[in-house]
């Protein structure tokens, strides 16, 4: 009977300790992290890094904030630290390449660029690369309105029209780039150059009607993200009128319409007269019961 009573609690405790570390796997069960890198370069000054974490629950991708990430430049090394950040809200993170590697930035035509996360008490590490080649765009423009935009890249040491590569010619604007016509994108011809014609005459400007037009590469495989920009006057002027004393809609409460305070102050006379009607009724209406009874 002992024996047998050794055996039950023996089995117990070796049901609770699998079960104990079936629990502890899964409190150390990590997520995995997505790591995604992305080149830009604007106006053909100093380029950027932009690293993007995010992982999956339940089916769904989200942003993952707060954890650092070391970006490097074609090795990991400490001599080739880009810069070591941490993704914001959107588990996004910049990085601008800095000046100390502009010796191994000349030293070939094309660089990949390295992120690593070492990993966290909730994520398991991962590491991902980008390879780009060094390119740039050139834009100008005619008399006559119309819009060339260049794509170069460096070999041998020559700046080299590229053809084939797909880009957009646009009216730059705060929600939205435009298009400087019903043409989405461009592509570059044999001598790496895109035409368009400019069809925007109406568009607002500044006070002097400058507008600035962008030609832009967007996540291409070889070069990344390029972009250009130049300022032309060929924009409607926009002139800045004070409304302060006048009556609108959007002044202040003494300066609102005489319409609109009509509206306003008959609708507070007809709902008070309403309401004096009533009170004044139900007056009469009981002195009307007081002479009844008597």
């Amino acid at each position: 009977m002992k024996l047998l009573n050794k055996k039950i609690i023996g089995c117990i405790g070796l049901l609770l300790l699998l079960s104990g570390s079936t629990v502890l796997a899964q409190d150390t069960e990590k997520n995995n992290v997505s790591l995604s890198l992305n080149y830009y370069l604007s106006n053909n000054s100093v380029p950027y890094l932009l690293v993007r974490a995010k992982t999956k629950i339940e089916g769904k991708f989200k942003p993952v904030t707060n954890i650092p990430v070391s970006l490097y430049l074609d090795k990991e090394d400490a001599a080739t630290l880009i810069g070591k950040v941490n993704t914001n809200d959107k588990g996004e993170a910049t990085a601008i390449i800095p000046a100390s590697l502009k010796q191994e930035w000349n030293t070939t035509l094309k660089h990949t660029f390295l992120a690593s996360f070492e990993g966290n008490k909730s994520f398991d590490s991962v590491r991902t690369d980008l390879t780009v080649g060094k390119a740039k765009i050139i834009i100008d423009t005619t008399s006559d309105r119309k819009v060339t935009a260049t794509v170069y890249e460096m070999k041998d040491t020559v700046w080299t029209p590229v053809k084939g590569v797909e880009l957009k010619i646009a009216v730059r604007r705060l929600d939205a780039d435009l298009s400087v016509n019903e043409t989405a994108t461009f592509t570059t011809d044999s001598t790496g150059t895109a035409s368009a014609d400019f069809k925007r005459d109406s568009i607002p400007g500044d006070a002097k009607g400058n507008i600035i037009l962008i030609a832009k590469v967007e996540d291409n495989d070889q070069y990344g993200n390029l972009l250009i920009e130049k300022e032309v006057p060929w924009g409607g002027k926009f002139v800045s009128v004070s409304e302060f004393d006048r009556r609108t809609l959007f002044a202040t409460r003494d300066k609102a319409p005489l319409w609109l305070q009509f509206i306003a102050y008959s609708i507070v006379i007809v709902v008070w007269g309403i309401l004096i009607m009533l009170v004044l009724n139900v007056f009469k209406i009981k002195k009307l019961g007081e002479v009844a009874v008597s």
